[in-house]
């Protein structure tokens, strides 16, 4: 099924998401319809390790209007290559440089709504820096056991769906790998 755009509308553009209305024909039937979207530039969640941690974050979150147990991400820059990018937030949110990234999976967070896809790194050889932090973040590092951050899925301590989903990928698909 292929659907033609017709119209685009942006209705808010802000620092990082802009939120805009299309209007698509599907070309087999002719039906018009309706989306809403909201334009994400992407982002990077990074899984780093630190001898036999894993390096979680606790991160005031005040669209979930709690503070949150994640792995350290951000934000792409308009062109940036999201490994630079997983490099630099590490950085920024715990200050460890990274000797090697190695590559997880892309995803995307909620396709239905949003068009950020997501690029999932794991860290290795991390040397202590400097931190970084933006003025509106409140971040917390949490050193946890890699089999400790899965426990923390299943009770529930970690809710946040890109935490949730590097954490399984990576115990599925890397762990007897690396």
């Amino acid at each position: 099924m292929f659907h033609r755009l017709i119209e685009k509308q942006t209705v808010f553009k802000g620092k990082k998401v802009q939120l805009e209305v299309h209007r698509l024909v599907n070309e087999e039937t002719e039906r018009e319809f309706r989306r809403e979207l909201v334009v994400h530039p992407g982002a990077v969640v990074i899984l780093p390790f630190l001898a036999d941690k894993v390096l979680l974050i606790r991160n005031h979150r005040y669209a979930a209007q709690a503070t949150l147990i994640e792995l350290p991400a951000g934000t792409l820059e308009k062109g940036e290559d999201p490994m630079n990018c997983a490099g630099r937030e590490l950085l920024e949110e715990t200050g460890y440089l990274a000797g090697r990234l190695k590559p997880l999976a892309s995803f995307f967070s909620s396709p239905g709504i949003l068009t950020e896809k997501l690029y999932a790194f794991a860290a290795y050889d991390l040397e202590k820096k400097v931190a970084a932090l933006e003025d509106d973040e409140e971040i917390e590092i949490m050193p946890a056991s890699f089999d400790e951050a899965i426990e923390m899925i299943r009770t529930a301590e970690i809710i946040d769906a890109k935490t949730i989903a590097t954490l399984l990928l990576f115990d599925k698909f890397h762990r007897d790998r690396t």
